[in-house]
């Protein structure tokens, strides 16, 4: 062994891809670690102006009503430790919202732009490099491992010289694979130890990491024989890694897509806000009703004055406008799940996409991390309507002091623990 590593570290292409997988693998994490950062950085500032603009907004109320009109709650999604890896579908869905006891459905839909880029190509992480560089340096290494030697003369001589040429071939091939698992792994790792994410997560990883080379290993030995030359081996290999990592994704998205229709999200906020603006020029019994069979504690308490503006009115047909587009937000948030249980399941024919797939589960940034953080903002905003509907209701006596130490504030930790929607003071 000692021999076939010396006749490795001699080469300088070796040197070369192990040195460039390096680079490409720490940048991608130090791009990761910052954008982390960043995000964390940005939902404490966000907190704070929160909690200052809230008390600035109570302070010229002087009812409930008012008071939950003009009141924002900043809901987030705290990046996991190891998100820095696979930063997965933050990029592309929202992991903040400012809402307030308005209809939800037209708030929820509200995202950041994201850059198109990065939705076509993929952000530039460490399950990126992972997925789709690392198969190319696989092939760069070992492309030319027996035909480089039949040309240079020199196979015949050195299977003769070998006890069994299979296991050399082996042998040679699993000492680069190694040196290059190691120079990829190693940045994850100590990303990790800054970052804090658990051995437990960062063995996955690496376990991961190491199944998908040791399947690109063995693949490029036995589609590269000696037989034919380098540049055709090198061909064959490209096609099949542009098969395998951009053609095939690409086809399983599109058909999945083809496949599980989703309602247009503009038509849902639509339908709500329609709803909502009908509201005004209806009888006011027409929001009554079919709010209070959701609501019917409160239907001693929608006695109305027809002349005077009613808070409890205004959130009644606030929510009656949710519940008009509440089938079709329904149907696009069981599109979406059902979308991703068939991209899991395609992905057994994808490599690449699995092993995305499993670090956006280890980093807690796949399809099913983004649709527990819109479940959580609804169940607060629910909570948040039925603590806020007996002041409303009943009339309760407003004190601004008062409604600033009282008032809930969203707390992702209660979220997790399936604590009243989120609901802290």
């Amino acid at each position: 062994m000692m021999r076939e590593l010396k006749f490795m570290f001699r080469d300088k292409a070796v040197w070369v891809w192990l040195t460039l997988a390096f680079l490409f693998s720490l940048a991608a994490v130090i791009l990761g670690v910052n954008e982390v950062r960043q995000q964390r950085a940005e939902i404490a500032e966000l907190k704070q102006l929160d909690q200052i603009e809230r008390e600035v907004a109570l302070s010229d109320q002087s009812d409930w009503g008012s008071a939950a009109y003009y009141t924002f709650h900043i809901t987030y999604d705290p990046p996991s430790d190891f998100a820095y890896a696979a930063i997965g579908q933050r990029d592309v869905n929202p992991w903040k919202h400012r809402i307030r006891m308005l209809a939800l459905e037209g708030q929820i839909y509200e995202t950041d732009a994201n850059n198109p880029d990065f939705a076509l190509i993929g952000r530039f992480d460490f399950a990126f490099v992972a997925s789709l560089i690392a198969p190319l340096l696989v092939i760069l290494l070992l492309f030319d491992l027996r035909s480089g030697e039949q040309v240079a003369g020199r196979l015949r001589l050195i299977e003769a010289s070998a006890g069994n040429p299979q296991t050399l071939w082996r042998l040679r091939a699993a000492l680069r694979v190694a040196a290059l698992s190691i120079v990829l792994c190693l940045p994850v790792i100590l990303g990790g130890l800054v970052s804090g994410a658990s051995i437990g997560t960062l063995v996955l990883c690496v376990l991961a990491v190491c199944l998908y080379l040791i399947f690109w290993t063995a693949l490029t030995l036995w589609l590269t024989p000696a037989k034919r030359t380098g540049a055709y081996n090198l061909t064959i290999m490209l096609g099949v890694w542009l098969l395998t990592c951009a053609v095939i994704p690409a086809t399983l998205t599109e058909a999945i897509s083809r496949a599980v229709h989703l309602p247009d999200g503009g038509e849902i906020v639509l339908t709500q806000r329609e709803a909502v603006n009908d509201a005004w020029d209806l009888p006011r019994a027409d929001t009554y009703t079919p709010f209070l069979e959701r609501h019917p504690d409160w239907k001693d308490y929608t006695s109305w004055d027809k002349e005077a503006f009613e808070w409890k009115w205004y959130y009644a047909f606030q929510q009656v406008g949710d519940q008009t587009a509440e089938d079709l937000s329904q149907a696009y948030r069981e599109g979406q799940a059902r979308r991703d249980e068939m991209a899991c399941l395609s992905s057994v024919v994808s490599p690449a996409t699995l092993l995305q797939r499993v670090m956006e589960n280890l980093a807690e940034t796949d399809m099913q991390a983004a649709i527990a953080y819109e479940q959580d903002v609804r169940d607060f905003h629910a909570n948040l309507r039925a603590w806020h509907y007996p002041k409303i209701f009943k009339d309760e006596r407003f004190d601004a002091d008062e409604a600033v130490r009282i008032i809930p504030t969203f707390d992702p930790e209660i979220v997790r623990d399936g604590k009243a929607g989120g609901l802290s003071h």
